[in-house]
């Protein structure tokens, strides 16, 4: 296989990039806002608690560690799950305003002072309030924890369904890391997604050479300055924010592929993919204030999580075009199956979404073949609606949700 191309984020200035950051972690966070409907349409509620228990448990593991080795804080402790739960997908900042208490290496207690994916449910009554934070949130949370420690266990201190209805903060647990418990194993599609490229790839290291931060080895951080880490570790991070949506992806296909056919699957998948990507078009264009036109849109598609990392998702960009090398011997992200994959000549509501969220008039057209396709930019006389899955998407808090500036403290050991 050819050599991996450079990050598309490389090109992007380091202001624009602590910018764009928070917005990759918020985006993942919105993929089951998208996903999760389709599923209890299809499948039930109760089908879709363990359908989000099962694609988080076979991701979380594996990009939590890919994390720590990015960033340099590798470790067995608590402080080590904290720094792993700053950039993750799970618990984007503020959206999901975790506020971390260390007691030592081995206790330690976090609380939500807003939880962004309770606001969603809510409305939506106690059963499905129960379903996320307690069916959902007990094994998952420990699925990433024992990515640092099998021996470390996350137990509530109190959870929603909130008494009295506007208690605060919305939650509170302890992390307790001891010998003395069983080491928790993994479920059994952990092993299947890591064996994956989106698990394996290897991505360009961290230029120590740079200014600013090149790794999180120093202090627990109360948040998380990204504009305090170098050019070169911003796009590290960027991209294994979007490996991280990659792999939910896969743990996510498992899940469905156990209780569907491959029609019905696949069907499942692009409504999922169409949904949260129009959100994120919309997110980054307007975060990054990219341009109007042809060439907002193209820029928008260059920094789409559809299209990264690089080294995963073999595309170029220019003059008014993506051409996508589809062939599994060329792109490791067909070889996966990934998102990407979902995309074709018969087959484009994904990238009519991510071009109609820059301008409405925007639409797409794509030809090729089977192993490699270009999408061209056109302009349409009238207006597209928004596609459902996008509208539906859209409902969830998180798609407004505006970011504000805070200071980054050190924190110390109780």
């Amino acid at each position: 296989m050819a050599e991996a191309p450079r990050s598309r984020y490389a090109a992007l200035p380091r202001d624009q990039l602590a910018t764009l950051v928070p917005e990759l972690l918020l985006i993942g966070q919105m993929i089951d806002r998208s996903g999760m409907a389709w599923c209890i349409q299809e499948f039930g509620r109760d089908e879709m608690l363990q359908i989000a228990i099962e694609e988080w448990a076979a991701a979380s593991p594996i990009y939590t560690r890919r994390m720590q080795r990015a960033l340099n804080f590798e470790g067995d402790d608590v402080v080590t799950i904290f720094k792993g739960l700053q950039f993750d997908i799970g618990a984007p900042p503020q959206y999901m305003d975790f506020r971390y208490t260390v007691h030592d290496r081995w206790h330690g207690e976090f609380r939500l002072d807003h939880c962004g994916a309770l606001m969603d449910v809510e409305p939506m009554g106690p059963d499905y309030v129960h379903g996320m934070c307690h069916t959902i949130e007990d094994p998952t949370f420990d699925a990433t924890a024992i990515a640092t420690n099998p021996h470390a266990r996350v137990r509530p201190i109190h959870r929603p369904p909130r008494v009295p209805a506007d208690r605060h903060p919305h939650c509170a647990w302890t992390v307790t890391i001891d010998e003395s418990y069983p080491p928790a194993g993994p479920i059994p599609a952990l092993e299947k997604v890591s064996r994956t490229r989106a698990a394996t790839i290897e991505l360009d290291p961290i230029d120590a050479g740079q200014p600013g931060l090149g790794d999180y080895s120093g202090p627990l951080l109360s948040d998380v300055d990204f504009g305090a880490f170098s050019h070169s570790a911003l796009v590290r991070i960027a991209d294994e924010v979007c490996l991280q949506m990659h792999l939910l992806y896969q743990g996510f296909v498992l899940a469905v592929q156990a209780r569907a056919d491959a029609d019905l699957a696949r069907s499942i998948c692009t409504h999922q993919l169409i949904g949260v990507a129009g959100l994120a078009a919309e997110r980054i264009h307007h975060a990054l204030s990219l341009p109007a036109g042809f060439d907002g849109a193209l820029r928008v598609l260059e920094l789409h999580p559809l299209l990264n990392p690089a080294a995963y998702v073999r595309a170029e960009t220019a003059a008014g075009e993506v051409h996508v090398h589809s062939s599994p011997g060329s792109s490791p992200a067909h070889q996966d199956g990934a998102w990407i994959s979902l995309c074709s000549t018969a087959e484009y509501r994904p990238l009519q979404a991510i071009v109609a969220a820059v301008d409405p008039h925007f639409d797409v057209e794509v030809a090729g073949s089977g192993t490699d396709w270009v999408a061209r930019l056109i302009a349409r006389s009238d207006a597209a609606k928004e596609f459902p899955e996008v509208s539906v998407t859209k409902v969830s808090r998180g798609a407004s949700f505006q970011f504000q500036p805070r200071r980054s403290l050190p924190l110390t050991v109780l």
